[in-house]
């Protein structure tokens, strides 16, 4: 399998996948859209799978979607942007947060527009001291889309939220940190090693426990309390039924590390 727009490849356990349109800050056309699909289509066929690493070729991470492409340049009609949405971007969205394993963004520059979100659309989120996070729709007369306008409000409240999307100013990945909308903020020779470090952690790591967590935490927003409750009920009767619990146990009263097989 080729790819001209990605970087893509699954080498024990851990999926890698490299944006890879430097010449135009990695930003979305129709081809790269067709390449991540098929992208996500070896990932979640791949039964040994235990983490993907996102990140980006060159001197930027993702500058949203690449506005000389014809799928949604104005000319003489008027283009169908929901259709590029309904097509492309929120099938993305969706199959990364339905991935069940965890899923790690490394923001190696600037973050933009529907690159911004596909970033936050990840589970752990590692960005370099130089990058930067712009919702820039506002710009052009436009929504934030990829999910930025439900992620936005709950990982940095509906305050800074409403000025990010309407103001559309740049914010340092240091900002970012403070905030919550990421996870951590590294200086940018180190992002590679840390990124590196973490999907190697992730697996060795209980894999169907993890994916348990990101469900749960996915659905905890739409939940009320009681059934958030019943659903950790559940979840943690599939998690004490896996070979990793039974694992993690023996180890620990026999004082080892355990060795997780995400089974």
């Amino acid at each position: 399998m080729t790819f001209e727009t990605i970087e893509f490849g699954i080498q024990e356990g851990i999926g890698r996948l490299v944006l890879n349109r430097p010449s135009s800050l990695n930003s979305f056309n129709v081809r790269m859209h067709e390449e991540l699909a098929r992208a996500l289509d070896r990932l979640e066929a791949e039964e040994t799978l235990r983490c993907l690493l996102i990140t980006g070729k060159g001197r930027g991470f993702c500058a949203g979607q690449d506005l000389s492409d014809e799928s949604v340049r104005p000319g003489d009609g008027e283009p169908d942007l929901g259709h590029a949405i309904e097509t492309h971007y929120n099938p993305l969205i969706r199959r990364l947060r339905a991935l069940p394993v965890p899923v790690v963004c490394a923001v190696n520059g600037v973050a933009a527009g529907a690159g911004a979100n596909l970033a936050l659309a990840c589970d752990i989120v590692l960005a370099a001291r130089s990058a930067s996070f712009v919702q820039a729709f506002c710009r052009l007369g436009l929504v934030p889309d990829s999910g930025g306008t439900w992620q936005l409000p709950r990982l940095v409240g509906q305050a800074r939220a409403t000025a990010l999307a309407m103001l559309g100013e740049k914010i340092s990945a240091e900002q970012a940190t403070a905030w919550g909308m990421i996870w951590k903020v590294v200086d940018d020779q180190a992002l590679a090693e840390e990124s590196e470090a973490l999907v190697k952690h992730f697996s060795t790591q209980p894999t169907g426990g993890l994916a348990l967590i990101k469900q749960a935490l996915n659905a905890s927003w739409g939940n009320s309390l009681d059934q958030q409750l019943d659903l950790e009920r559940d979840l943690q009767r599939t998690a004490g039924r896996s070979e990793d619990y039974r694992e993690g146990v023996t180890a620990f009263m026999e004082k080892r590390q355990p060795v997780f097989r995400g089974r």
